[in-house]
């Protein structure tokens, strides 16, 4: 039995979705011969640390109750560099203009020989080329899979099953609340953005701000991640060309379903072309999907086009790929 020991930054939706995965998958664990004990978990008011493994149920229960789960006053870097553990799952706010504070959690982490696993966009689109040549200088693992699409698989398939197999094109459907709200949209006959938008805030599918979303912000984070890691290119935010979903009228919803089509906001990456844009889609195509499922169709120069669809955000099921980051690494130990 090999133990890994674990420490996650951020204690919100997500990271609440790892400690809960974890609890949940501890017979798995065990039978494939992995002992992994959370030893430290910080958010934006403290940490508790536990070198023995912290009970993750009573954390989850102080969170909920108190707001926070700190029982003493140290921050993220202070756990990253003083508390002995192999893997640091990063799970902060996203942020595409500094990619704070997850870029620095991420960079500590490595100079002190930590493998990470995170979900945070942000430090990827700052500066991806400094991350991965990091880690790579200190012989650490570095995995970011729930960064592109939550439960979804692209990185690794793309990466591992698909290995020696060239990557031509990734294009798909790369943010849940937006096609959720171009789904409804085509769904109910007169309803207005506003009227979708609307809805999906009340079932907390979108935020309180959606400009990210709505605006294509996201899906372009994605998309820059997507070309840096499966292309080997060194993009940033501003090189993708973005169109987002606002002015998209009802009027040109039903025009497109007259004439057998979707309108779907896509992500598109291959040499020489960067977007997300609204783009008709045949009903009916692999990237019709509806709801707030993500969908990606990878086109190779071998397999012909491998297409993978499912949830694309959520607690546990951006949990799942955490998990799935982090068994990846026991495997390579």
């Amino acid at each position: 039995m090999k133990t890994l020991r674990i420490s996650i930054i951020g204690f919100g939706s997500v990271g609440q979705g790892v400690a809960r995965v974890i609890s949940m998958k501890q017979d798995y664990l065990q039978s494939i011969g992995l002992d992994l004990k959370v030893v430290a978990i910080v958010d934006s008011k403290g940490c508790e640390i536990d070198a023995k493994g912290i009970n993750l149920n009573n954390a989850l229960e102080r969170k909920a109750t108190t707001g926070t789960v700190a029982l003493l006053d140290k921050d993220s870097i202070y756990v990253i560099k003083n508390i002995e553990h192999d893997i640091v799952v990063d799970t902060t706010p996203t942020n595409i203009e500094t990619g704070e504070p997850g870029l620095s959690n991420i960079l500590t982490a490595f100079e002190h020989k930590r493998h990470v696993v995170t979900s945070s966009k942000g430090p990827l689109v700052v500066d991806h080329k400094r991350l991965v040549e990091t880690a790579r200088k200190n012989n650490v693992e570095f995995r970011y899979e729930a960064t592109v699409g939550g439960a979804i698989p692209i990185l690794n398939l793309a990466r591992d099953a698909l290995a020696g197999n060239k990557i031509e094109r990734i294009e798909g459907i790369l943010n849940g609340t937006c096609n959720f709200i171009l789904s409804r949209m085509a769904e109910q006959e007169g309803y207005t953005y506003e009227d979708v938008l609307s809805e999906a805030l009340g079932l907390g599918i979108a935020e309180t701000d959606p400009t990210s979303d709505v605006e294509g912000y996201d899906a372009a984070c994605k998309v820059v991640i997507l070309a840096n890691t499966i292309f080997n290119m060194n993009v940033k935010f501003e090189d993708v060309a973005i169109t987002g979903i606002t002015r998209i009228t009802p009027e040109a919803l039903k025009l497109a379903a007259d004439h057998g089509y979707v309108i779907k906001l896509i992500g598109v990456v291959r040499e020489g072309e960067l977007s997300v844009a609204p783009k008709l889609v045949p009903k009916g195509h692999p990237l019709s999907v509806r709801g707030t499922l993500n969908v990606a169709s990878i086109q190779t120069q071998l397999a012909g086009h491998i297409t993978v669809s499912g949830p694309g955000a959520g607690s546990l099921e951006t949990a799942s790929a955490i998990l799935s980051d982090i068994i990846s690494i026991y495997r390579t130990q």
